[in-house]
């Protein structure tokens, strides 16, 4: 049996905001409005679960009902949650504005508490998280906590991702010794923070994580693709032609895809095609999930959106 992916950071309520027509500045505008369980954690959690991967998720609930609807969803997608934090005080809200081609406008974030993750928390919890295949946390969580959790990893031999999230947590890592990272999953805005901008091409960037230590720095280049620079060599991969819904949740669904494709035992080509597979999956519907979908059926896509002699499974 493979050992556990453990998921630390951010569970949100979803709030999406579908706009009807082309979004007008100071003024009213028409939208529908949907709500989901949501934070890039708890995202790549769900995902991973519903691929049928045993995954622990460290996360802040708030003590209110929108804290106990996050636990119940998460119990139900098969998310195990025993290393998980209620506090006195309310659960963090996403509102996202969706352009009308889903893509986003802008985005709110409130009340987020990943800041009680703490070094001094992690510490208690160091006997579950050995047990970890894979430790992956978002960069909403504190840098300090972040720096414990690479030094973890290091000790133990244990692979740590980073996913940015956005900019601004971005920027709060920048600074950070990174030395022995196994992976980080910046897009096209977050590389220019995180490289310190240092270059002004993307080669020059990716050079400037890998030159401080950081093994493989996976881009993701949207519509273009994503592309997994290491000090020896580059993998890239076409984004699968679809017509974009919603593109919440595309970027956390490819890391699940990626990471189901390690639990394989896959090499990062044939990782990359279930990571880009599930993600074109997600951009076709509305939030971050589809109920049913399952290992099988995404496998199933991956040989539809890439049909070559490559095998999966």
């Amino acid at each position: 049996m493979s050992k556990p992916v453990f998921c630390i950071g951010a569970a949100f309520i979803d709030e999406l905001f579908h706009t009807r027509d082309a979004i007008l500045k100071a003024t009213t505008n028409e939208a529908s409005v949907s709500k989901t369980p949501g934070g890039v954690a708890r995202n790549i959690a769900h995902q991973l679960a519903s691929l049928e991967v045993d995954v622990e998720l460290m996360t802040v609930f708030g003590n209110d009902g929108d804290g106990d609807w996050l636990k119940s969803q998460c119990r139900q997608a098969g998310i195990r949650i025993g290393t998980s934090l209620t506090i006195d005080g309310p659960s963090g809200r996403y509102s996202g504005i969706l352009n009308p081609d889903g893509s986003l406008f802008t985005a709110f974030l409130t009340h987020s508490p990943v800041e009680h993750i703490t070094p001094d928390y992690l510490e208690k919890h160091q006997q579950e998280l050995s047990t970890a295949g894979f430790i992956l946390s978002c960069a909403n969580v504190l840098p300090s906590s972040l720096a414990w959790l690479l030094a973890f990893s290091k000790l133990h031999g244990i692979p740590f991702l980073i996913e940015p999230v956005s900019v601004p947590p971005a920027r709060r890592i920048a600074e950070m010794e990174l030395d022995g990272l196994w992976m980080i999953t910046p897009n096209e805005d977050e590389l220019p923070v995180l490289g310190k901008e240092k270059g002004t091409t993307t080669q020059e960037q990716v050079n400037a994580l890998l030159d401080r230590g950081v093994q493989h720095v996976w881009l993701h280049q949207g519509a273009k693709g994503s592309t997994i620079y290491s000090r020896d060599a580059m993998v890239s991969l076409h984004a699968c032609p679809i017509e974009v819904v919603d593109c919440t949740g595309a970027g956390d669904a490819s890391v699940a895809g990626f990471l189901l494709g390690k639990q394989l035992f896959k090499e990062h080509e044939e990782c990359l095609r279930i990571a880009h597979s599930l993600s074109a999956e997600i951009l076709q519907v509305e939030g971050a999930n589809i109920p049913g979908f399952n290992r099988q059926k995404l496998l199933d896509r991956v040989t539809r959106y890439y049909p070559d002699p490559c095998t999966i499974g």
